[in-house]
């Protein structure tokens, strides 16, 4: 099959194109779920019926505009909309067209339209009556749809998050398996060196089936503090590397030279396959989880958010994050607070004092937006947000509540 396949697709394909692909995707790309929530789909056929006000679109919406690689679903809405958040709108413009909003690909073309103080968003110029027409060429090595489809955010920005940062109880490091050595005595140990490692008490490391060869290596874990109530919220651990288990834990006997034995306990070895930093004997190994969805939509939360700054992820010795850095929150999962929620930055009001008062009275400045985080990954009571776009260094109490 090498001569090109000509398939007519809407602008963000159709599940029939798909199900015609389906006898060569992956299994796990045939049966991967996309996150639409009942809510977004509900505004999707409200707008759907007669488009969005004029007001709402960004003063310098294209009125086409071909969808080119490296482009995010949420660079999309930013481009049509004001509030990029509300991307259901901009689904809804064209319903009918765009059964999934995940399904966007490169080398397709937007075509704004406006009538009647709407707007709508269609895949082929208004009267035509006709979809796109998309080559598509085989290639001797297949690759699903789904690694070509537009992702929400650049994946680059918050891939290294969805492994590195991990909240924990303040017992799970202390019971993880530890480094124990190294070959040739080193202090400091990097990618590519051996090491070896015991577990704790009663629970070997051992290599088996059905259990982990993959491996976090990960620090002491530092408390993480609600910055309102003192409230600690849990254990942020400090990831250095990754590692891979090549050998099992064991026990050998051993004549001690007086007609008896002698126990020895035997390390498990290591082998070291990524370092963020120097490793050290004492930090501990956590299984690498499994892989998870990373494709987020961005939404409103349905719940009040009312939040605070507890950290800047990655370093203790800067004050302030910037545009695309992360930092955690002091709302989790208990809250109601979900991975793709959109927040609005606020900073925190500084404290002056009253210079027209005689008595020099402190008085505290209101919050002021500041820009727009998202929430990519939660914890029971913590959460990782990256920082979409802020226009002011964002710190440790700094509030984060519903979009504005």
């Amino acid at each position: 099959m090498r001569a090109p396949l000509r398939a007519r697709r809407t602008v963000l394909g159709t599940l029939a194109f798909l199900s015609g692909c389906a006898s060569v995707l992956p299994a796990w790309a045939q049966t991967a779920s996309y996150p639409v929530t009942g809510a977004q789909r509900a505004t999707a056929q409200q707008v759907a019926a007669r488009g969005v006000p004029l007001a709402e679109l960004s003063p310098s919406a294209p009125d086409t505009y071909v969808v080119q690689r490296g482009d995010t679903l949420w660079g999309i809405s930013g481009m049509y909309l004001q509030r990029p958040w509300r991307w259901p709108e901009l689904w809804g413009m064209n319903l009918q067209s765009i059964p999934n909003p995940h399904l966007i690909y490169p080398g397709q073309t937007l075509y704004l339209e406006k009538a009647d103080g709407y707007a709508r968003l269609r895949t082929s110029r208004a009267g035509s009556g006709e979809g796109e027409t998309v080559r598509v060429s085989p290639r001797t090595r297949y690759d699903s749809l789904a690694n070509t489809a537009l992702p929400t955010l650049k994946p680059h920005l918050i891939e290294p998050f969805l492994v590195e940062p991990l909240v924990v109880d303040e017992l799970t490091l202390s019971q993880a398996p530890r480094l124990v050595a190294t070959t040739e005595e080193r202090v400091l140990m990097a990618s590519g060196d051996r090491a070896y490692a015991l577990g704790p008490q009663g629970n070997p490391l051992v290599l088996a089936p059905q259990v982990p060869r993959d491996y976090r290596v990960f620090r002491n874990a530092t408390p993480m503090k609600d910055p309102v109530s003192g409230e600690i919220l849990g254990y942020e651990a400090q990831y250095v590397g990754r590692a891979e288990l090549v050998r099992s834990q064991s026990v050998e006997s051993t004549p001690d030279g007086k007609g008896g034995n002698t126990l020895d306990v035997i390390p498990a070895t290591v082998d070291l396959r990524a370092a963020k930093e120097e490793i050290r004997a004492g930090d501990r190994l956590l299984p690498v989880p499994p892989p998870g969805y990373t494709s987020y939509t961005p939404r409103a939360p349905q719940v009040p958010v009312d939040a605070r700054v507890v950290s800047l992820y990655g370093s203790t010795a800067v004050a302030y994050a910037a545009q695309n850095q992360v930092i955690a929150i002091n709302k989790g999962a208990r809250d109601g607070v979900e991975a793709g929620h959109v927040l609005t930055v606020l900073t925190q009001g500084q404290r002056i004092k009253d210079k027209t008062d005689e008595q020099r009275a402190t008085i505290r400045l209101p919050s002021e937006a500041n820009g727009t985080a998202m929430v990519f990954r939660t914890f029971d009571r913590v959460s990782y947000v990256l920082l979409l776009q802020v226009e002011q260094g964002v710190r440790v109490g700094d509030r984060l509540v519903n979009p504005q």
